[in-house]
Formats: structure tokens, sequence, C-alpha cells
């Protein structure tokens, strides 16, 4: 049941917009769904071990005491079946029945085998490698789910696992007439001389699955419907380092910043979905993302648009869908931390912030925003380089020059770069972006940064907002944790993180 909630993104979308009121930590549990739904999944699978393991156990157990010629009540129970009753207990009932026959013969045995080796592939295929690497294995693999829920449901329909009836409890209680079941008189009285009875156990797996499964397959049927929505590619600009930006246009499309869609390209793959963060904002007639050649279906993506002649390939968009980023205006001051492509949604909210200075939007709360690009080579600075400079522009003429301090940092240099920056070192403006602000070499010393910030705001509540890897993550965490005060009237540093 929990496995499949994490993943109904419109159910999610949905409660982060009605908890837009809760408390801020309440919020923020919803952009944990995927960590919670691998922690379901990993929990799944090694209670999946136990019980295929127990169940190898009791089949040895069963298999013994069929074979056992003594009278213990294993083997007396074991041969009840020669009596012709269906009130049966133990399922083998040969000396040659074997427990790889049980497994592959009977629908409890095939469907459990089954249903383990979706489960195993779906969990091996679930790894940062796969999914960064190979993500068509993964998307695939994942959609193995559908026969490990009909495997799961059928599972137990064969009632292979028996008990006692209750009737037969009643008169033959296994506490006080195992003795005589074992050393029955032929001419017993007793009431505890009757044989007992037994039925299989009704299969319930079905009153667990059914819920999550008809709100899944409402959750599919919407998205579904929302797909075959006519997007109209309207602009399609090629950036350096092979990143394709596409403008789109869709009826009764709605988005906010920050959000992402799935996209998907009909001539490449029917099946393939692939999540992408918008890079436009709310206040412009168009969406937009930026596409990365990062794999198989962006390198053919890029080169299906690159070689488009007269018609535009179809594009499938499905959202928006909501994320951390969403909640960036709710902050006083704002850390946004971008690496690489992962500035796009950073590009969503500094294009709103832009509109809402041109408008003169009195309701903006946030005063302070601060932000960090991490790229390892020049070329990816070009992306966005025309929105910082006309953000720059702008807020000089507003004068709120101070409402945007960005730092951009260089990973990856060679010494012809690290020259032509000293010979060019006292112009004013950077020889690598162009802009007022000059690329730092290097990697932030997130220590010193968030010193800074502590000093600059000490009683206010700080967003630290970040889209890149799992490693930076951590270290930003870590920050947050040391650098936010016991005392809730001086600074706070909560830590927001794009999953999806």
């Amino acid at each position: 049941m929990l496995i499949l909630l994490p993943v109904c993104r419109n159910l999610l979308s949905f409660l982060r917009g009605t908890c837009s009121c809760c408390r801020r930590t309440l919020r923020k549990q919803l952009d944990h769904n995927l960590t919670f739904h691998k922690l379901v999944a990993y929990t799944l699978a090694l209670l999946t071990a136990v019980h295929t393991i127990a169940h190898l156990f009791n089949l040895e157990r069963y298999n013994g005491s069929q074979q056992a010629l003594d009278s213990s009540l294993p083997a007396v129970l074991s041969k009840m079946h020669l009596q012709g009753s269906n009130k049966w207990l133990n399922p083998i009932h040969s000396n040659q029945t074997t427990v790889e026959y049980v497994a592959f013969t009977t629908i409890p045995g095939l469907t459990g085998v089954i249903i383990t080796l979706a489960l195993i592939l779906m969990v091996t295929s679930s790894t940062e490698f796969i999914r960064r690497n190979y993500f068509e294995v993964f998307w695939y693999t994942h959609h193995l789910f559908i026969i490990y829920f009909a495997g799961l449901v059928i599972h137990g329909i064969a009632g292979l696992v028996r008990g006692q009836t209750e009737e037969s409890i009643k008169e033959v209680h296994p506490h006080h007439c195992a003795q005589y079941l074992t050393h029955k008189d032929e001419h017993c009285n007793h009431d505890c001389c009757k044989d007992p009875e037994f039925g299989s156990i009704p299969a319930e797996s079905w009153k667990w699955v059914l819920a999550p499964v008809l709100l899944y397959i409402f959750e599919r049927i919407l998205r579904v419907w929302r797909a075959q929505q006519k997007v109209v590619v309207t602009k399609v600009v090629m950036h350096p380092a092979r990143v394709l930006e596409l403008q789109m246009q869709k009826k009764g499309f709605h988005m906010e910043v920050g959000q992402y869609i799935f996209v998907n390209c009909p001539s490449i793959s029917l099946l393939e979905w692939h999540p992408f963060t918008l890079t436009s904002a709310p206040e412009e007639d168009f969406f937009s993302i930026h596409i990365r050649a990062a794999g198989d279906w962006t390198e053919r993506l890029i080169d299906t648009f690159q070689q488009q002649k007269l018609e535009m390939p179809r594009i499938e968009v499905d959202g928006p869908f909501g994320t951390a980023s969403e909640d960036v205006f709710q902050y006083e001051v704002a850390m946004l931390v971008g690496a690489g492509i992962g500035v796009t949604p950073f590009a969503s909210i500094l294009k709103s912030i832009w509109y809402k200075l041109q408008q003169g939007d009195q309701t903006l709360k946030t005063k302070k925003i601060y932000f960090y690009w991490l790229c390892r080579d020049t070329g990816a600075f070009a992306w966005f380089n025309d929105l910082l400079a006309s953000l720059e522009q702008k807020m000089a003429e507003s004068g709120k020059a101070d409402f945007l301090t960005y730092r951009l940092f260089l990973t990856g240099w060679d010494t012809s770069i690290a020259n032509n920056v000293a010979l060019h070192f006292d112009t004013a403006v950077d020889t690598v972006t162009g802009l007022r602000h000059k690329t730092i070499f290097g990697r932030p010393m997130w220590n010193s940064e968030f010193t800074e910030v502590a000093a600059a705001h000490p009683r206010s509540v700080v967003g630290v907002f970040l889209c890149g890897p799992g490693a930076l993550a951590k270290s930003l965490q870590r920050s947050c944790h040391q650098h936010s005060s016991l005392d809730p009237r001086k600074v706070k540093f909560y830590f927001n993180k794009e999953n999806f």
C-alpha cells in the first residue's frame, strides 16, 4: 500500500497546495517522497526474503512429515489426505514430491517466484549508477510493478496455507486433543476422538492493494489524458555544451516557480518519459526546459531537433508537478545552489523575480537572494548569462542592487583560461562570463559562505535550496545544522533539495 502513494505525483502536488498554510516542517515532509518510496521498497525486499526463506523451511518440514513413518503428530496430520477428505493440512501428498515441484507447479509457488524475480529486477535496476547511466533500463524494469501487484493478488487464492477451522477448534482443541490423535483407540468415545478438520486461509492481500492501486490507476488515467493535449513548440535554441532549450505552449498549462514536467517524444520512444525542471517564469506566456545531452534518449532528442526541417517533432508533456523550490518566496532570505544543469529551477525563480520587480510587486516577502552556480566548464555559463545580466541592470535601475548576490564557481579549468583571467584581472567585467561579478576558480568554502549569511541576517529564517548531487547535499545539510542557532529568535537555516 505505502509503496505506491509516494509516486502519485498529482496527489502530492494537491497536498502541497492544500498544505501551503501548514507548518514548514510538515510541508517539507512531502519533499522526501522518493526517499520514503525507496525505504518502503528496501523494507519490502527484506521482508520478501524472510517470507521466502520461511516458506522453504516450512516446505522441507512438510516433506519430512509426509515421509515420516512414526506416529508423531506431524506424521499423522500429513496422512489425513489418505482418508479422501478435502480437509487436509499438508500440501505435499506424495513421497516423491519435492520443494522445487511445489514452487513451480502450484499457483502460490509460481506466482511467488515471478513476483520475487520482478522485485529483484526493480530493486537492482534502481541504483544510482543504473538510473544515471542507463535510465531506459530503470524505466522499463520499474514497470514490472504491474506484474508484481497482479501476482501479489493471485498469490494466495489457491489456499496452499491452511489452518484448523473454527468449528473444529471448538470440538477438537489442539492443546487438549493432540495426544488422542497420536494414540487413538478404536473404541474411543471421547470428544477429542474426532478427526480435526482443516480449511484454506482466505487470501487477503487484495484488501491492502485495492485502494492504492485504484488511486494509482486514476493517477495514470489523469496523466495520460493530460499528455494527449496538444503541445506547440514555439522556439528551439541550441546552447553551448549541447544544451537544448525548448519553449512550448499548451492550453490550460499553469505553473509555479521550480516545478517540473515529464516529457515524451513519440518519434524516439512511445513509452519513455523523462523529468525536466521548468526554466520559464509563471509570468511568461510560454514554458521552457533546458535539456543537456546525458544519455541515449537526450542525445537522440537533441539530434532530432537539430536535424528537423519543416515540421517540428511531436512532444507530449505531463505536469507540472511541485517541488521544494516552490517555497522559495516563503523565506525572507534564500540561498540557491545549482550544480551544472541543476541551475534550471533557479532560472525560473530568478526570472520570476525579474518580472516581480518590473511590475513593482509589493507582496514579495523575500528581501535577499544569494545565488551560487557551480560549473565544470566555461561554456555552461552561457546558458543564463543574458538572464543574470538583465537582472543586474534591472536591480541597479530600481535601486535594489543588493537584492541579488550571485557567485559563479568554475570547478574545472586549464592554464590558458587561468592566464587569460590573470591578464584581464583589472577589467570591469569578468572575462569568462562578461558579468560584473568575477568568476571564482575552485569550489565554495561553505563554512565561510554560511557564516557570512548568518552575520548579515542574524534574526532571519534562511531557506537553502539545492539542485545538485548527493555529496553536495550532505555538505549543505551539515552546514545548515552547524550554523542554525538554537535560539528561535536568531538565524535558522532550512535545507531543501530537488527530488524527482
